[in-house]
């Protein structure tokens, strides 16, 4: 048998002794009680208990002593606790309570009985701020107190005066967390000695509250589970969301959760990740549980909680760096080294090259350990199941799975499809559209190789403003871009995110970014006129808020570490100011009938039938890029309805249907020589 498994078994084996003793003892209090009753007789003397040689010979102290001593009791308060556990363990004591009650119906402790029978009573044990109800140790039947309520002790405490393990059923959504057998990337094993240095200091004074910030949960959790380790302490998880919001019913979670602390010697690591969730009066809630709780605990979240009075210690927790990230890789790597050697030894004959994709990895995704290898357990499967699939491709589709943000309500993932050859535009244009898509592409080499990244610390994001009237491409562009660099697209339409009230646009453009940064997806805010603007004078507070969501936006979009492009059909509305701020500023102009002849025709798929189209006479329709398509779309359903391949005829419906619909007269000259 395990000596620590065996060394239990006899403690448990002690423990019970010790409690049958100490019951015993009280029996016989009680029996001599109702004798003294009945006409003075003296009941039959038992030997003495010596309960102290009990628990000096015991390997570590009796249950019923440890609580005696956590939670302050006195000799009284310990007595009515045993009380109320004998109640539960044997039934002769109902049968004592009643008679020492003068009742047959009153087969169960109270406070009057124990305050008539047990040595050094003292009323202040049966207030509600005692040890023993403060801590709900008992329990009484009857809301309004009564010395003659019916006392209980607590499921809990009875358990563990039992030595059994057991959990609160109040404290249901608390989880325990394992000891990690997680490996921490040096800059988070710098963070465990800091934290751990100074709650050393600090644990002789008081216990002090420890924030955690930042977006991965899975690396926090780690950090707090490794600080928790270093003092042979449990962590037990709760998330903000699932703590009762009442007051009454947050108080009790408190004190259950503060006693199991004491009783345990736990941390409680409260997740405070998505309190963004949380109703303003479940947030003034949770802040008035933060500032009420004792005991060691541990906040996560992703950015620094406000409106706290109470001394808080935060800590950045950052993503492993991108060298830790390279290691992380060729970690996960090591153990799908069966799964690659099915496509040759690449891991040593094609190191170098391997490498560099690794970089490209790391600087286009920003994983943490996790994600890293959840891609690649994920690749794994895939590297045999798509044999024809290069490892590299396997594995960027993997880490783009795996770091696709969760946008979902306040931008929409676009499904990109377009390619170069659907976009026409200027030469310049185009030729603008491909530096940007380098520079998404080169980022490792340029930033990091090379020492770009180390010698400009600012303006490292690769932003882009796209201008033009509705329809001329903007959006196309950014879906074609998103095809060529194998990147998420995600669509903000920034009207929804502004907000009147100070503060909010920024908080939602902070939730859009954090939630975007592992992925190093495309984002494309459409309609930007709803926040920029001429606006750099400040007339008034409206146009001051205003700047300052501009500069907010700005300065995550600069700091990002992806592709973020602003689109406005109104170019003359931007501020120049906020203009020399953007990398890139493409403008997109009305196609000359030229470029609109050419959209034509790419306009239909090769897959569907056209007869005797005119181009040259369709680029008449003075229309941008994108109602051609939509009459194309039109004029498609128009001919497969008639079983005919598309023709002039069904163009010629299809656009008095889309010009009805803009409230714009089709002109003969647009249409001359159609038919």
């Amino acid at each position: 048998m395990n000596p620590e498994l065996k060394t239990y078994k006899t403690w448990r084996e002690d423990n019970q002794k010790y409690l049958d003793s100490a019951l015993n003892q009280l029996r016989n209090t009680l029996e001599s009680y109702i004798a003294r009753r009945q006409d003075g007789a003296v009941a039959s003397a038992n030997p003495p208990i010596d309960l102290g040689k009990i628990a000096q010979n015991m390997s570590a102290p009796p249950a019923l002593l440890q609580l005696c001593q956590f939670f302050n009791l006195s000799e009284f308060e310990c007595d009515i606790l045993l009380l109320c556990a004998g109640i539960e363990f044997y039934p002769s004591f109902a049968a004592l309570c009643a008679k020492a009650q003068g009742n047959a119906n009153k087969n169960y402790p109270t406070f009057n009985l124990a305050l008539n029978t047990l040595s050094k009573a003292h009323w202040s044990a049966v207030t509600r701020d005692g040890p023993l109800r403060y801590w709900n140790l008992i329990e009484l039947e009857e809301e309004n107190f009564s010395t003659h309520s019916l006392l209980r002790i607590d499921e809990r405490i009875l358990h563990y005066l039992l030595g059994v393990e057991a959990s609160d059923q109040y404290l249901s959504n608390v989880i325990a967390l394992p000891a990690s057998s997680k490996k921490l990337v040096p800059s988070h094993q710098n963070l465990v000695k800091q934290i751990t240095t100074l709650l050393k200091l600090e644990l002789k004074t008081k216990v002090p509250i420890i924030q955690l910030c930042g977006s991965e949960m899975d690396d926090k959790q780690a950090i707090a589970v490794a600080v928790c380790n270093q003092f042979n302490i449990q962590v037990s998880f709760i998330s903000a969301e699932y703590l009762p919001f009442t007051i009454k019913e947050l108080q009790n979670f408190r004190r259950r959760w503060e006693r199991e602390s004491i009783l345990e010697g736990k941390v409680l690591l409260l997740d405070c990740d998505r309190t963004e969730r949380l109703e303003p009066l479940q947030m003034l809630t949770l802040t008035q549980f933060i500032e009420e709780i004792k005991g060691p605990v541990i906040i996560t979240s992703r950015s620094p909680l406000q409106g706290l009075r109470r001394q808080i210690i935060r800590f950045d927790v950052t993503k492993p760096n991108l060298q830790e990230q390279l290691t992380i890789w060729e970690n996960a790597l090591m153990e799908l080294k069966p799964h690659l050697d099915r496509r040759g030894n690449i891991l040593s004959d094609q190191k170098e090259t391997f490498g560099q994709h690794l970089q490209e990895l790391s600087a286009q995704f920003n994983l943490s350990t996790s994600s890293i290898d959840r891609a690649c357990t994920a690749a794994a499967g895939q590297i045999v199941e798509q044999p024809s699939t290069s490892i590299e491709r396997i594995l960027w589709e993997s880490c783009r799975v795996q770091a696709r943000p969760n946008l979902d309500e306040l931008a929409d993932r676009v499904e990109s499809k377009s390619s170069w050859q659907d976009l026409v535009l200027p030469p310049q244009q185009e030729q603008t559209l491909h530096e940007i898509a380098a520079h998404v592409s080169n980022r490792a080499m340029v930033y990091n190789n090379w020492g770009f990244g180390g010698k400009h610390q600012r303006g490292l994001g690769i932003t882009a403003l796209f201008s033009g009237p509705s329809g001329t491409g903007k959006t196309l562009a950014a879906d074609v871009l998103a095809r060529e660099l194998h990147l998420d697209l995600y669509k903000i339409e920034l009207s929804s995110v502004v907000s009147k009230y100070i503060g909010e646009t920024e908080k939602n453009l902070e939730r859009i970014f954090d939630a975007a940064e592992s992925g190093g997806v495309i984002l494309l805010f459409d309609e930007a006129d709803s926040i920029f603007g001429k606006r750099s004078d400040v007339k008034d507070s409206k146009d001051s808020h205003a700047n300052t969501q501009v500069s907010y936006l700005l300065q995550r979009m600069e700091a990002y570490s992806g592709l973020a492009i602003l689109t406005t059909n109104f170019p003359n509305n931007m501020d120049s100011a906020f203009l020399r701020r953007l990398r890139f500023v493409v403008p997109f102009p009305f196609p000359s009938a030229i470029q609109r002849s050419e959209i034509w025709r790419r306009v239909f798929p090769t897959d569907t039938p056209i007869k005797d189209l005119k181009f040259d006479k369709l680029a008449q329709l003075n229309v941008a890029g994108g109602n051609i398509r939509i009459i194309a779309l039109n004029a498609a359903f128009l001919a497969a309805d008639a079983k005919e391949p598309v023709q002039m005829k069904h163009i010629l419906h299809a656009t008095q249907t889309e010009y009805t619909k803009l409230e714009k007269s089709l002109t003969g000259v647009e249409i001359a020589g159609w038919i």
